[in-house]
């Protein structure tokens, strides 16, 4: 006896019917039913019935359920009753025709990707370079072909029915709990080895490790993040599609080169004669080759001035050609005292004049020299007083000796 015989008249079979008789009968019906093939409301409505009552009755578990408590029993446990499968129809009925009447046909389902990253310095990235590494991987056992023992060893567990789980049903009450549990009869496996038929290479794992070599190209021009992909070469597993092995380039550091984009980025210190005077300057680039780059007598480089070696960046992938390298200049400036009086002289005479700031008439005047700064004396801290002044100490009449900026009066 059964509490509810509702998802067996969907289906037209009697509460007694075993799993051809199900299976048959679902055949029939969803081929009759199909949006496909009857476009109707009604009879979308009613596909949508008889797979999900198909879902329930087909499997063990779940049928002993709803033959103990009917429906109630399925409530939150992806049952539902009749219609609350959604999108599970189509993919049911994929599974039954081949995919030939439904529009999201389902396959096997593809392995888990390899990620690795590899690392690969400026010049390597310039150049190109070819890597060789070594991968640990899972091939399914020759051997067995993948079952895990000799033809006719290996058997769907009957005490999951292959589905490597088992549901436990309490009744307390009025609340009906079910608890998912790995299958103890095949440990989650859904189906069991005969040990005198248990394949000896894998010992019944189905597959077996083995240690391949590929090779890594990484093309001039790549950039950082960039991957590069085997198809398919990831671990092997029965009844499932092969992942990928992906390496993602990762740009190391470069001590004198920064990149953006395709092109390159440099800082170059000159002296100041060449930057007013002109002269040279030189630079190992990622090649390897050196550059030596000439500054045009008379045009005045200045502090933070940016200007472009064209076609001197890095290599441009597809398109061809080469990004720009950006040299920012910064200026050496000599050390105090460099040279005497008289040479100063000359400078004067050559150096566009001196832009001495105009004082209105008549305004109160305070002489005042620089001097050296020293963070003891001068820093933030010495000048916590907030007056940015450090105090050594106060003599008697309250005069106060600074340091930094002396000024007087005229």
């Amino acid at each position: 006896m059964v509490k509810d015989t509702k998802l067996y008249d969907l289906l037209g079979v009697a509460p007694g019917a075993d799993e051809n008789q199900i299976k048959k009968a679902y055949r029939k019906s969803a081929l009759k039913y199909h949006p496909d093939k009857n476009s109707s409301e009604e009879a979308a409505e009613k596909f949508k019935q008889i797979t999900s009552a198909y879902e329930i009755l087909s499997d063990s578990q779940k049928r002993d359920v709803y033959d103990q408590f009917g429906e109630e029993g399925l409530s939150g446990q992806g049952g539902g009753g009749p219609g609350g499968f959604g999108g599970f129809g189509e993919d049911l009925f994929s599974q039954f025709f081949g995919g030939g009447g439904s529009s999201r046909p389902r396959g096997p389902q593809k392995g888990r990707d390899i990620k690795h990253e590899i690392p690969a310095t400026l010049e390597q990235l310039f150049k190109g370079r070819t890597a060789k590494l070594a991968l640990n991987k899972q091939l399914i056992c020759k051997s067995c072909e993948g079952r895990g023992g000799k033809e006719g060893s290996v058997k769907k567990c009957t005490g999951c029915n292959g589905q490597g789980i088992k549901f436990v049903t309490r009744q307390m009450g009025p609340m009906i709990q079910r608890f998912q549990v790995e299958c103890d009869s095949c440990q989650g496996a859904g189906e069991t080895i005969d040990p005198k038929g248990r394949c000896k290479v894998c010992s019944g794992k189905k597959v077996v490790n083995e240690r391949k070599v590929l090779e890594v190209n990484i093309e001039p021009g790549m950039r950082d993040g960039q991957k590069i992909t085997f198809q398919g070469e990831a671990d092997q597993a029965p009844g499932v599609i092969p992942g990928d092995v992906v390496f993602v380039v990762s740009e190391q550091p470069h001590p004198v080169f920064k990149r953006d984009g395709n092109d390159l980025h440099y800082e170059a210190e000159i002296d100041l004669l060449s930057a007013v005077a002109g002269g040279q300057f030189a630079v190992k680039h990622v090649s390897g080759e050196y550059l030596k780059v000439d500054i045009v007598p008379g045009e005045v480089i200045s502090p933070g001035l940016i200007k472009v070696l064209e076609g001197k960046g890095m290599p441009i992938p597809k398109y061809g050609g080469y990004g720009n390298l950006l040299v920012k200049f910064s200026i050496k400036f000599p050390p105090s005292h460099f040279t005497d009086d008289e040479s100063l002289k000359k400078l004067e005479a050559v150096l566009p004049p001196r832009n001495i700031p105009k004082i209105p008439a008549g305004a109160e005047v305070e002489e005042c020299v620089l001097s050296d700064y020293d963070s003891n004396k001068h820093g933030a801290r010495a000048g916590a007083n907030g007056r940015g002044q450090s105090y050594d100490s106060d003599d008697e009449d309250g005069h106060q000796g600074a340091e930094g900026v002396q000024c007087a009066s005229q």
